[in-house]
């Protein structure tokens, strides 16, 4: 169990955890869709984050794949879509990275969440830079292109890497905080 999540008793608090779970959903949607719309620094957005945030927040596990998959469906519709199948690698990744903030949530989150979210990076890193080798025709399609373009990818991740943990200390941090300041504070005697 995360340090900052409620337990919820069984009854009419499912109700209640459904409905804070829809709200936090469609806060980090519209985060995500938001970034991504408006100017930003090349590959700094917080899509992995929230989507590592997601797997570990809400208790509606369905809620936590659909997060990154909408946010990029919605930001999708006004950017445009690339080649189906770089696009299939793209979604896979992020929802694989709110997969893993399902297997965080059951271990010491301030020991994990950190080497998750670098993982989690290197692995969208690995197979979304193969995706492009394999189905963009950029690359020629033997080991030569193959290397090519993971060091034409360098840039990228390095972007990626940035905004993966800024975005994941923003989420968690805030999360904390805001932990923090609603628990009554200790009587002093």
């Amino acid at each position: 169990m995360t340090p900052f999540l409620p337990t919820a008793s069984q009854g009419n608090q499912t109700s209640s955890t459904l409905r804070a779970d829809l709200l936090l959903a469609a806060f980090l949607i519209g985060l995500d869709v938001a970034v991504r719309l408006l100017p930003h620094a090349l590959n700094l957005t917080p899509l992995a984050a929230s989507a590592l945030f997601a797997g570990v927040m809400l208790r509606h596990r369905s809620l936590a794949l659909l997060v990154p998959l909408t946010a990029m469906l919605l930001s999708n519709l006004v950017i445009g879509f690339d080649d189906w199948r770089i696009s299939a690698v793209v979604y896979g990744a992020l929802a694989l990275t709110a997969v893993a903030g399902m297997w965080a949530q059951r271990h010491r989150l301030f020991r994990v969440v950190v080497p998750v979210m670098l993982s989690c990076s290197l692995m969208f890193f690995v197979t979304t830079n193969f995706a492009v080798w394999a189905f963009s025709g950029i690359y020629s399609l033997d080991m030569a292109g193959l290397v090519q373009c993971y060091i034409a990818g360098l840039p990228f991740l390095k972007h990626t890497v940035a905004g993966d943990l800024l975005w994941t200390a923003v989420l968690f941090g805030g999360a904390w905080l805001l932990t923090r300041r609603s628990q009554p504070s200790p009587k002093t005697a």
